[in-house]
């Protein structure tokens, strides 16, 4: 039988603790403190030559999860990355429609004014925004925008309800996550800054999938998968690599 999403009652709403809020913005300071002392005094070069301007070699385009945050998740210094962060690090297809576009603008800043020469889309495992997208729940959660976003990768949900599998519903959702990241992948040659770039040499893409359960790194081979394993002594092929 074709695979269905399970069907679920909606989640409650969150309540917060103010006196663990007020805690965690104390840390969140203290942390700052932290950074400050430890970069700005070993730094110092560094932060002399971002104040110029910033250079960055690979735009990222990641979700906005907070247990996925790919400064930490490569170990990046200030300045490496030039990163969009969204529900389910999603990449909608090109539309010159007149509307103001979050993700197009970053992507078109990145690509056009910084010149960087790798993007990356990096999706994560147990993703809110991918099963909000195969789960067809929105409206029960009273989401005014979520629904329409995920949207953007319809596609995927209608792959999934095709196939014929007795597969248990977290190993769907995991090829559902690394289904968008080739959506998304898929969805960036449309932008005819992109195509241009990587036809002239200039951009390759890649498709990077964490999944911090294994703590694993994975990559697209290419804008149809497989996805393999990453570590330091691999070579990182693009999934979509500059034409030379």
């Amino acid at each position: 039988p074709a695979w269905r999403a399970p069907s679920r009652s909606p989640e409650p709403m969150a309540t917060h603790d103010h006196n663990a809020d007020n805690s965690t913005l104390r840390r969140l300071v203290a942390g700052f403190e932290q950074f400050r002392t430890a970069h700005f005094s070993t730094d110092a070069d560094l932060f002399d030559s971002l104040l110029e301007g910033q250079r960055p070699d690979v735009m990222v385009i990641a979700c906005s999860d907070s247990r996925s945050d790919p400064a930490i998740i490569c170990g990046a210094r200030p300045g490496e990355l030039f990163v969009v962060r969204n529900v389910a690090a999603l990449v909608p297809p090109f539309a010159a429609d007149g509307r103001p576009h979050g993700t197009a603008a970053a992507l078109e800043f990145g690509v056009v004014a910084l010149g960087v020469h790798h993007v990356i889309v990096l999706g994560h495992s147990f993703c809110a925004g991918v099963r909000c997208l195969l789960g067809h729940d929105h409206a029960a959660h009273g989401y005014t925008f979520v629904s329409d976003w995920v949207g953007v990768a319809a596609e995927v949900r209608v792959e999934m309800e095709g196939l014929v599998t007795e597969a248990e519903g977290g190993l769907v959702a995991r090829r559902a996550e690394q289904a968008t990241i080739l959506a998304s992948l898929r969805n960036l040659g449309s932008y005819p800054f992109v195509s241009e770039r990587v036809a002239s040499g200039h951009l390759s893409l890649h498709g990077w999938y964490f999944h911090f359960g294994w703590g694993v790194l994975q990559a697209a081979a290419g804008p149809h998968g497989p996805f393999t394993q990453l570590d330091a002594a691999t070579t990182i092929v693009p999934a979509v690599p500059a034409i030379r």
